[in-house]
């Protein structure tokens, strides 16, 4: 799982980026992670972003309780 997050951090980042201070490479690294982990889809989510596979594990959890 590292291994791959490190690829596509490369890949899809650090491989087209010029970071000309520290601070710089911390506000677009820190924009590149908030839309990583929220809004990009992701195959090992079926295509889903992150947030909505979480929403999708609420509406099953509160499904399952009704059952009970």
């Amino acid at each position: 799982y590292c291994e791959s997050f490190n690829s596509k951090l490369r890949d899809e980042l650090l491989n087209g980026e010029i970071f000309y201070s520290l601070a710089e490479a911390r506000v677009v690294i820190q924009a590149w992670r908030v839309h990583y982990n929220t809004a990009r889809p992701h195959t090992s989510l079926d295509g889903l972003t992150p947030w909505e596979y979480h929403q999708r594990s609420k509406e099953d959890q509160t499904l399952n309780r009704a059952n009970l």
